[in-house]
């Protein structure tokens, strides 16, 4: 029998899903998976994940588009070069038209993994 996977790798395969140039919050996330009070367990989640590639952790900000989680990359610049290059647009570590960018998965998505 197959086990469950943990909260952690259910974030995971969430943020994996973040579309290229598009970015995330830790509260959406944490409200489709149906944990909405769980917000902060997501950003433990991101700060374990800086170093799975797979998982595009760059792309989880707070819900004003801070780079709140920047200091778990590997440089102090290196969330905000990693967004930049997807073309995403940052001043002053906030996300400029935070709105037009944001991917909201119980929006986008059918159902919670």
């Amino acid at each position: 029998m197959a086990e469950e996977p943990n909260f952690f790798e259910r974030v995971y395969e969430v943020v994996k899903l973040i579309p290229l140039g598009r970015v995330s919050s830790y509260g959406a996330i944490a409200r489709y998976l149906g944990a909405a009070r769980s917000a902060r367990m997501v950003g433990w989640a991101m700060n374990k994940a800086h170093d799975l590639e797979e998982v595009p952790a760059q792309r989880v900000v707070n819900r004003l588009g801070l780079l709140t989680g920047k200091h778990h990359f590997g440089g102090s610049n290196a969330m905000q070069q990693l967004l930049e290059s997807e073309g995403i647009v940052i001043k002053g570590n906030q996300i400029q038209n935070f709105e037009k960018v944001f991917w909201d998965p119980n929006k986008e998505l059918q159902r919670p993994l």
